[in-house]
């Protein structure tokens, strides 16, 4: 598929801590911008799609270990914001 031209624009987008910080790290290991990132497994979600191969996923889990991220797909409808919000 040949390049395509598209618009991106900036956003402000909160986001659990621990879980930025693992996605940063994800971004950097894969040499791609945090946007980049984002944006893939977006896409891949929106297509049904693992937007993760076996090795990445290992890469993950041991990112979540370092940040303490314990977080799973079915705490993403419970989850209730506590604290300072900066």
């Amino acid at each position: 598929m040949a390049n395509m031209d598209i618009e991106r624009v900036q956003t402000g987008v909160r986001i659990e801590k621990r879980l930025l910080k693992v996605l940063k790290a994800l971004a950097e290991l894969k040499d791609i911008s945090l946007g980049d990132l984002l944006e893939g497994i977006c896409l891949h979600a929106l297509d049904g799609k693992a937007p993760f191969e076996k090795e990445t996923l290992k890469q993950i889990k041991e990112l979540k270990r370092i940040y303490g991220l314990s977080l799973t797909a079915a705490d993403s409808h419970t989850l209730k914001e506590t604290g300072d919000a900066r």
